[in-house]
């Protein structure tokens, strides 16, 4: 069906909306120098970015919404007049080739507050990643579907002007909230369109009382016994959601309103170094034809995928429809969560593995955001790196983390939902010293969560985070291992290094003490 781009700019090239899989694989071959791998995936490489960019992300400064921005390190402001200026340079440069992608889908599964999305890109690759990404139209949805909410105009093959970056850079990742628009120059990565659209979700979705949330969903055979995971990249959201014995509602992403949680995504993107077919099979079987395999290394003769090879990039990843993987639950919508976990990678190696929290805690945890930014998903990340990212969604929140803060305390309360802190990272020792949580560990220790086997578990009180700590999980050996400073060769190098974070939480959290409220304050470490 044909769509009118002229508003945008592009009258010149030719429209090719919504093409079917294959023959996105096809232009991809040919014109992205894209290879098909031996599973049937689609492999191609973003360029000279492998992640994304933040300090490039811009917010257009309107000023019927400025007052409600979270203005700062996130959201760095832009005037109109610049946003247009680039938003021109990006439609030139889609109308001077020969043809232009657009894909069309909606964001939420949620049907009172969905979103409509039109992408619009210079390569095959990135419609075939949006396609994957977005919830895919009926041909009934699609005949109808008019006008988009939101337009991503990505004009990655081409730089911006660095005279109009705040920082020299030529690349700019801009929204406007009022137009309902994203621009990308110079940057083919394709997680900037997903996140772009996560960004206006995190900015639509409050106003209708929506807790937006960077977290994998999962539920019950049944249905019932909902599970967040909340979590930075590389801390395990994808991983552990998706687990045969449940019901994959989602990755990423979601919604948490009045009749429960549903997806904002129709697909999944995972990290996919050292995947194994052993460790992690329902990921490992999703990777086939209609699957976006992001910079991993290609055999030239086999077309095997190396997944342990990082040459490219830590970051390789893998997009696919989440019917992709067997269990999941379509429609992606479900109840209330009976458990809330947040996942944190900690390269200090001082966290338990499982604590149980208060309300109060898990308030405290979810505006501290604690993790280790793990090497390759920002560019310049090469090494874990300790960060804070409030709610853990900062690089995409829009409004003041206190907003998102106080939906979660009242559907907390709401539906009594358990909190559960859960440590991914490194036990023993600092990373570099101590070693990495094994993820078998990790699975008994959610699978106890599930079976509410650890709501009475016994618990030690951590001297440092007051965090308690549970001390028995089935299926989890080894006493030393839930108690992170047994695991320690010396136990003061553990008091001395735990201290450290510590006080690195209490600098962290000064910025948002007020918001939080004293009890919240006094849930935090000593």
């Amino acid at each position: 069906m044909a769509v009118d781009l002229s508003r945008l700019g592009i009258t010149h090239a030719a429209v090719i909306r919504n093409a079917a899989v294959p023959a996105l694989y096809e232009a991809a071959i040919a014109n992205d120098g894209a290879t098909i791998t031996a599973s049937g995936a689609l492999a191609v490489r973003s360029g000279a970015r492998t992640g994304r960019s933040p300090a490039d992300k811009h917010v257009v400064r309107d000023p019927h919404s400025a007052d409600q921005v979270w203005w700062g390190a996130v959201n760095h402001p832009i005037d109109e007049a610049t946003f247009l200026a680039n938003r021109q340079r990006a439609a030139r440069f889609l109308d001077s080739g020969s043809v232009v992608y657009v894909q069309d889908g909606f964001a939420g599964w949620h049907p009172a507050t969905r979103v409509k999305v039109r992408v619009v890109a210079a390569n095959a690759y990135h419609a075939l990643f949006m396609r994957t990404m977005l919830i895919r139209p009926t041909a009934e949805e699609l005949a109808g579907f008019g006008e988009p909410d939101f337009t991503i105009l990505n004009a990655g093959g081409t730089g911006a002007d660095p005279a109009l970056s705040p920082t020299g850079s030529t690349t700019a990742i801009d929204m406007s909230l009022e137009r309902g628009e994203l621009v990308i120059l110079g940057s083919g990565y394709a997680g900037e369109m997903k996140k772009g659209v996560f960004t206006l979700m995190h900015w639509r979705l409050p106003k209708h009382g929506i807790l937006s949330m960077h977290c994998a969903a999962n539920t019950g055979l049944r249905g019932d016994d909902v599970a967040l995971f909340f979590g930075l990249s590389g801390t395990g959201k994808t991983t552990l959601s998706a687990d045969p014995r449940r019901r994959l509602i989602g990755d990423d992403e979601h919604g948490w309103g009045d009749d429960g949680v549903f997806n904002i995504e129709g697909g999944c993107y995972a990290k996919c170094i050292r995947l194994s077919a052993e460790r992690e099979p329902e990921i490992f079987r999703a990777i086939r034809f209609g699957t976006v395999l992001e910079n991993v290394v290609v055999d030239p003769a086999t077309r095997r995928v190396d997944y342990d090879s990082a040459s490219i990039t830590e970051n390789t990843r893998a997009a696919y429809p989440i019917e992709f993987i067997d269990n999941a639950a379509i429609p992606c919508v479900a109840g209330h969560p009976r458990n809330v976990v947040f996942l944190t990678c900690d390269a200090s190696g001082v966290l338990p593995p499982v604590s149980r929290l208060s309300h109060a805690q898990a308030m405290y945890h979810f505006l501290s955001g604690y993790t280790a930014r793990v090497a390759g998903t920002e560019m310049g990340v090469v090494e874990p790196q300790v960060a804070f990212s409030a709610c853990f969604s900062a690089a995409f929140l829009v409004r003041d983390p206190s907003a998102y803060a106080r939906l979660l305390a009242e559907r907390l309360r709401r539906h009594a939902a358990r909190a559960w802190l859960v440590n991914t990272g490194w036990t023993g020792g600092a990373h570099g010293v101590g070693r990495r949580i094994d993820l078998g560990a990790t699975r008994a220790i959610v699978d106890a969560i599930h079976a509410g086997a650890l709501d009475r578990a016994p618990t030690a009180r951590d001297p440092v985070f007051g965090l308690d700590a549970v001390t028995e999980v089935p299926g989890v050996s080894g006493a030393r291992l839930l108690d992170p400073r047994r695991a320690w060769a010396d136990a003061d190098a553990w008091e001395r290094a735990a201290r450290g974070l510590a006080g690195r939480f209490r600098d962290n959290f000064a910025s948002l003490a007020a918001a939080a409220g004293p009890d919240v304050l006094a849930a935090g470490p000593a």
